[in-house]
Order: structure tokens, then C-alpha cells, then sequence
């Protein structure tokens, strides 16, 4: 029966020492260290099993973006080689590359600025936002749902489609109608276009 792993100070002791001998720099040591901090954190006094691990990255990949969460894995996978428990290491999450479509399929300036003017002109508000959001941040319908209160405030969604993930870049005009429009219907936390 394999050895039951758990995390203890001395194993975060060992593995300081080991980043110094690797010659790491200062603030990569502290780095790896507070991420491993962290995800000890996160397991209590539980025994590290690849579940919890992969449990741990689905956390992450809810609270950080995937740069972020890609950055926190790399530590606590660096942890693991130095453990000899290399059958628990994860993968990094996947970023898609931000793709551009042909200019055949663009909504030209007049046709965007028509199109935004008619749901103001019906006072649809959401409708407008909704347009504003998909034309200025190249989503797809289907992923407004990744437009939260928490992504505008960070200026920055993380769209998973596909087993894939990529960063969406929210402009400061629009995260600016974004949050005043959320305050305005009373949505503090989630989608912002809530159906």
C-alpha cells in the first residue's frame, strides 16, 4: 500500500532550502513558498491526493485567471518533483490564443453604432450593453456568461470554451457602464446579464 503524503512545516522547510540551492531568486523563493502556503492552506491537514489537487485547480481557476492559476500549479508541481510525487502533478491550464475573425464577418462602425442606437432608441438598456460588451471584447453570445461583476472589476474575464481557456480585456469605458449598470439592477457578484 503506497505512503500516505501530507504537507507539514518541515516539508516547506526542505523544499525553502532546495529552491536556495537551486539557486532560485529571492522572490521566486517566496513565491513558490506562498503558493505552497497556500494550497496547504486550502487541503487542511488532509492527505495530498491527486483528487485534492485537481480539486485545488478548480478553486483556483474560479478565484484567479489562468496566467495566475498556471503560475500557482507550477510551484505546487515543483513541490511535488522535489517529493518524488510526480503521479500528482497537474497540467497547466490550456490558453487559447486570441483568435481574430475575417473582415468580411466585422460589423462596420456605421453598422455597430446603428445597431446600439436602435436598442437605445427602445430603451433597452441591457440590449445595448450586450452589444457594446460583444463588439468591444470579440466574446461570442454564448459567453456572456463570463462577464461577472468580479472579471469587469478586474478589468479582465477568463473565457473557457472547449477545454480551452483565454483572457478577454474589458476597456475602461465599457467596465465603467458595465459596473454602473450592475449597481443600478442590484448585482454584486456573477454574470452581469443575467436572463
Amino acid at each position: 500500500m503506497a505512503e500516505k503524503r501530507y504537507i507539514i512545516s518541515e516539508t516547506i522547510d526542505d523544499f525553502r532550502k532546495h529552491l536556495i540551492l537551486e539557486e532560485k531568486s529571492r522572490a521566486t523563493v517566496e513565491k513558490y513558498i506562498r503558493d505552497v502556503k497556500i494550497f496547504k492552506e486550502f487541503i487542511s491537514d488532509s492527505e495530498v491526493t491527486k483528487e485534492s489537487v485537481i480539486e485545488y485547480k478548480e478553486y483556483l481557476q474560479k478565484q484567479y485567471s489562468a496566467r495566475s492559476v498556471n503560475s500557482m500549479l507550477a510551484s505546487i508541481n515543483s513541490l511535488f518533483s522535489f517529493m518524488d510525487w510526480h503521479d500528482i502533478r497537474v497540467r497547466a491550464v490550456r490558453l487559447q490564443q486570441q483568435v481574430f475573425c475575417s473582415e468580411e464577418k466585422e460589423l462596420t462602425r456605421d453598422e455597430y453604432t446603428r445597431l446600439c442606437k436602435a436598442a437605445e432608441k427602445r430603451h433597452n438598456e441591457r440590449l445595448a450593453l450586450i452589444l457594446q460588451t460583444i463588439c468591444g471584447t470579440g466574446i461570442r453570445v454564448s459567453e456572456l456568461e463570463y462577464i461577472t461583476v468580479e472579471a469587469v472589476q478586474r478589468g479582465e474575464a477568463m473565457v473557457r470554451c472547449k477545454g480551452k481557456t483565454r483572457a478577454v480585456f474589458i476597456v475602461k469605458k465599457l467596465k465603467r457602464k458595465l459596473l454602473r449598470y450592475a449597481a443600478a439592477k442590484n448585482i454584486k457578484h456573477g454574470s452581469i446579464f443575467i436572463t
